[in-house]
């Protein structure tokens, strides 16, 4: 899917098809891309969807019920682009997520010479051997945070500029196996080969930051059903993923448990008031007929149940994620995405926590998108896309572990992820002799064939 033929090979080719599946608490979502072969730009024709049954807080809990609605939203996504989807990328969250930041360094000879490919791959071996994994996990992402050239931080691209010593500051991404595991699977038995995993704040992020926002600093909180994504970008890269169990579901159990009110009405009063303007009237009331009998509630306990929630979430989860991602300034603010930043007064109620600018964003590519389906909720579908163009374009801005992408296997044959202590780069004695490069996805297939 990713690999790229010769111009002339390709100028009688089909479009090539792109897609992602979003494993969200609330919905299934599955986007559909089409390309020009061996273009970069991916345009977005279709989007389907289906209600997201067997998952929970962004875990697989009934694989049966996971599978059904995975194959439910790719049947949508086909029926509205006219054509049959056999892989796709996909999105997950739940679960224990670990950020860990490493450093490496390597020489390059006593004088100063151009940044080989070769080099960049060199020192991202020194910055994984300080990474530990434990048994039971395994690295999803190797990310490069920064570059720097003999001691001149930021740079962004290394390659072919002169220098005698080459750093890095890397970010490991660690995830449970048996979630990926369980994701993979699913996806199987939907009958669908994987082409990569992507961590869902890393999607939601890329599916609603512009090139501009990620350069000057924010962070994207993508407040979910079941959890909510923290993403903090800096100089253009992402610099700290983090995951909380926490979101929109937790305010409807809050309302349901206090107020003694049944799930399905409880969400319906969650949209009725603002979670910053403070009701006029203490007294006012929402008077409703459900199941036969009377209820009145206050406006202001409503309020100030929802209040309550929200403020964990921004003070006890998010606020140290943020601050653990060492960006002392984020001039572009947070950017809100996900379902819950529909409620109505919540960019200002965010604003007055974290003391900085915040606004709710539409997917980049909203304006492509059938409507009804390209609102805050489908922004890591939209991601995905992003992600794929985005890590084909640069082969080393996202890294992921070969274990991951070892394609669909017959039932009889089915994989077993072994994690890694290590996601080791396996250096090709040719490529090394001639100093050139590597292929990310090659090399790393190549140094864990074994394990399939």
């Amino acid at each position: 899917m990713f690999k790229r033929a010769s111009r002339s090979y390709l100028a009688d080719k089909e479009p090539e098809l792109l897609a992602g599946l979003d494993l969200g608490t609330s919905k299934v979502t599955v986007v559909v891309a089409e390309r020009e072969q061996g273009g970069e730009e991916a345009q977005i024709i279709g989007v389907g969807q289906a209600p997201s049954n067997g998952i929970r807080k962004g875990l697989i809990v009934n694989l049966d019920q996971a599978v059904r609605s995975v194959r439910q939203a790719v049947s949508d996504a086909q029926n509205m682009v006219g054509q049959d989807i056999t892989e796709v990328a996909v999105a997950f969250g739940g679960g224990e997520v670990t950020s860990i930041r490493t450093k490496g360094m390597v020489s390059l000879g006593r004088s100063p010479r151009p940044v080989m490919q070769l080099d960049i791959e060199r020192v991202i071996e020194a910055a994984q051997a300080d990474v530990s994994v434990p048994t039971n996990q395994t690295i999803l992402h190797t990310i490069p945070v920064e570059y720097s050239l003999d001691g001149n931080v930021g740079i962004d691209d290394p390659l072919g500029m002169t220098a005698i010593r080459l750093d890095i500051q890397l970010q490991s991404v660690i995830v449970p196996t048996t979630t990926i595991q369980n994701v993979l699977n699913c996806v199987d038995k939907a009958g669908l080969d994987v082409s990569g995993l992507v961590l869902k704040p890393l999607a939601s992020a890329l599916g609603v930051i512009s090139p501009e926002e990620a350069l000057a600093g924010a962070a994207v909180l993508d407040i979910g059903g079941g959890t909510t994504g923290i993403a903090v970008f800096s100089d253009g890269r992402p610099k700290h993923l983090a995951l909380v169990s926490v979101g929109g579901d937790h305010i409807t159990n809050d309302i349901g448990n206090v107020l003694k009110l049944p799930l399905n009405k409880a969400e319906e009063l969650k949209k009725e008031v603002s979670v910053f303007i403070q009701p006029e009237n203490k007294e006012e009331t929402i008077d409703f007929l459900y199941s036969g009998r009377n209820y009145s509630i206050s406006r202001q306990d409503l309020h100030e149940i929802i209040k309550c929630r929200l403020e964990e979430l921004c003070d006890v989860l998010i606020r140290p994620e943020i601050k653990a991602a060492g960006i002392p300034m984020l001039p572009a603010g947070i950017i809100l995405t996900g379902g819950v930043s529909k409620t109505e007064g919540i960019d200002a109620f965010v604003l007055d926590m974290m003391d900085l600018p915040t606004r709710v964003s539409f997917p980049l590519d909203a304006n492509r998108m059938p409507p009804g389906r390209n609102t805050q909720e489908y922004s890591a579908a939209a991601g995905i896309i992003r992600y794929m163009v985005e890590k084909e374009k640069d082969p080393f801005r996202y890294l992921d572990n070969p274990l991951m992408m070892a394609g669909r296997q017959d039932d009889d044959q089915r994989r077993e992820i072994v994690p890694p202590t290590k996601v080791r780069i396996k250096i090709n004695d040719d490529n090394r002799a001639a100093g050139l490069g590597f292929k990310p996805f090659e090399g790393l297939k190549n140094a864990f064939k074994d394990l399939f």
